[in-house]
């Protein structure tokens, strides 16, 4: 127990110290959109216009990040994570 909370208390100082470091790869996760994230754009496209998508590019409204990776397949997204249909 002293083990882990000394382990804890060190992780917590280096964050501390170096935060310039965290908050870039931080934000770099952040600025990556998932399988569900394009999902959710198109179903929030659908929603709004009443057709389905075909290109990604007509989410950009719909999506904070980086979609460029992704592409619609039968109104559903596809690409890194998304599992195959």
């Amino acid at each position: 127990m002293t083990s882990a909370i000394t382990m804890s208390i060190g992780g917590v100082s280096y964050v501390a110290l170096n935060p310039a470091q965290y908050k870039s790869r931080a934000q770099t996760v952040a600025d990556q959109a998932t399988c569900r994230t394009v999902d959710t754009a198109i179903m929030g496209y659908l929603m709004n216009t009443g057709t389905t998508p075909t290109s990604v590019r007509q989410l950009k409204d719909y999506v904070r990040g980086d979609i460029s990776k992704y592409r619609i397949v039968n109104g559903m997204a596809a690409g890194p994570g998304c599992p195959q249909t």
